[in-house]
């Protein structure tokens, strides 16, 4: 097939055909990086592309064509650290936690202690030890949801296979969904710190030598 376009191609919700016909964020990164035209293409880590489809597709149609600048940060930022993962969703929970209704505070509150306990296990630190100050800010605001997640927690004991499989990709899932809920003047301006936080995060783990951007204050 043939990619090549007299101009870059839009970014629009959902997957496309081909570029001519417009494209998501991953897409466009597939673009990009000279790939096989592709929502999943290889440049990017599987859960880091994933938060960008979503906040791609959840973006309002007035903000989305700004995430385009975005889209060269993420080209590169690919492995299997598992580590990622963790970063990842944590980053996404703590940020949605204290915005999201009251009824998803108790799933992400155990998506944190979820991420928190694998960030531990693969550095070689023991369990239950003291979290992250991210982790603790985010579940300072939600007290009751909060010991809720800690209560369910100690009675479940996550593999690292599960948690790639099913507790992270949740954590992304859940938290791009409450903070588009969530009842805050602007959901698209946090949708895209939210994602810019990501990529400096798992920037810092797979390339600790390049310079990071800026994350948008909200």
């Amino acid at each position: 097939m043939d990619n090549r376009l007299d101009h870059m191609p839009v970014l629009s919700r959902g997957r496309h055909r081909n570029p001519k016909r417009g494209a998501c964020f991953m897409e466009l990164a597939s673009y990009l990086a000279g790939e096989r035209w592709s929502d999943h293409p290889a440049c990017t880590h599987p859960l880091l592309a994933a938060l960008a489809r979503l906040v791609n597709d959840n973006t309002g149609d007035d903000n989305r064509n700004g995430l385009a600048e975005l889209v060269p940060s993420i080209i590169g930022l690919a492995g299997d650290d598992l580590r990622v993962d963790a970063a990842v969703a944590l980053r996404c929970a703590t940020t949605a936690l204290p915005v999201a209704a009251a009824e998803r505070q108790l799933a992400l509150a155990v998506s944190v202690l979820a991420a928190e306990e694998m960030r531990a296990r693969l550095d070689g630190r023991p369990p239950g030890g003291p979290m992250s100050e991210t982790a603790l800010r985010a579940m300072e605001q939600v007290p009751q949801a909060a010991r809720e997640a800690r209560k369910f927690s100690r009675a479940a004991r996550i593999t690292e296979k599960g948690f790639r499989r099913y507790a992270a990709p949740n954590a992304v899932q859940l938290s791009v969904v409450g903070i588009v809920q969530a009842c805050i003047p602007d959901p698209d301006r946090l949708l895209r710190s939210l994602l810019e936080s990501a990529i400096t995060d798992c920037r810092r783990l797979i390339h600790a030598d390049v310079p990071h951007i800026t994350p948008v204050s909200v």
